[in-house]
């Protein structure tokens, strides 16, 4: 069983403030919005890109409310809560495919044995950079795979009316326009081609003893063998079984605004890789012809 085609939406970056986030995002070029908060006490400062994929640093602003999130069966929350706990931060975390009825991705998922739980449904205000507030509303739809607890991958629905006008959040310094790839490490990545397939809705992955890319949309999830992602980005993973969301690749049509943020960045087959601490890594390559 095969679910059609789905593009990336955005990744979420587990971090433990807003205040650092910014700081990293902004000293690399980028134009981070408004902090926002979640009504189950997380709380994000998005980097929106003009491909329409975003990456949502999260931090917990509220843990007395997020504690009790949990313990109330909030799948989104208990999943940052575990995260958080065996991983740390600043960590990539999670995955959302655009969706048009995360209902039907619950129950999808459900029949194909990957079963996240309940969708969640909120709503959460937002601010534009000229100052005017606005409502957002969104139903996500999980998926797990209880093989591979450090990553999670839902579906995300907006259910606002009116899109928010979003234009001067993506013109980036740096260049930077769109998600490239996401890439993930595994010791034996094709253990993982079911479950990824049925996510991305991909029927020609492409596989070598490297690894194993999907599309996801515009965008790649590449899985990468440990010695292929020391080679390629210069990260460590041990052989440790399980997929680890390793960085995310941004698209930018030349090297010469990222180096100038960025002159830390290493340069590795093509890419420049700047690290977030001590794990998560942001990658630019060359936007494609």
């Amino acid at each position: 069983m095969m679910t059609a085609p789905r593009k990336l939406d955005h990744c979420v970056l587990a971090v433990p403030s807003l205040e650092e986030a910014r700081g990293w995002f902004e000293a690399l070029g980028f134009v981070v919005a408004p902090d926002a908060q979640h009504p189950f006490g997380t709380e994000n400062a998005c980097v929106f890109l003009a491909d329409g994929s975003y990456i949502e640093p999260l931090a917990v602003g509220h843990r007395e409310t997020c504690e009790a999130e949990a313990r109330a069966g909030n799948a989104f929350i208990t999943r940052d809560q575990a995260h958080r706990f065996r991983i740390g931060t600043p960590s990539f975390s999670c995955v959302a495919f655009a969706s048009p009825d995360a209902d039907a991705d619950r129950d999808d998922m459900r029949e194909a044995g990957f079963g996240g739980g309940e969708s969640l449904a909120f709503e959460r205000r937002f601010r534009t950079p000229d100052g005017q507030d606005g409502l957002v509303g969104f139903k996500l739809a999980f998926a797990r795979d209880l093989r591979a607890p450090d990553v999670a991958f839902f579906t995300c629905q907006p259910t606002h009316v009116h899109k928010p006008d979003r234009s001067a959040l993506t013109r980036h310094a740096n260049g930077a326009l769109g998600t490239a790839r996401l890439v993930m490490a595994e010791p034996n990545p094709t253990d993982f081609q079911y479950y990824l397939q049925h996510l991305t809705g991909d029927r020609e992955i492409e596989a070598d003893s490297f690894g194993m890319t999907l599309r996801m949309g515009r965008s790649i999830l590449e899985v990468a063998t440990p010695e292929a992602l020391a080679i390629r980005y210069g990260a460590a993973r041990d052989e440790r079984r399980g997929l680890s969301f390793e960085g995310i690749v941004l698209a930018v049509r030349d090297f010469e605004a990222v180096r100038s943020f960025a002159p830390q960045a290493e340069e590795r087959h093509g890419r420049l890789i700047v690290r977030l601490g001590a794990g998560a890594f942001v990658g630019f390559e060359k936007e494609s012809a």
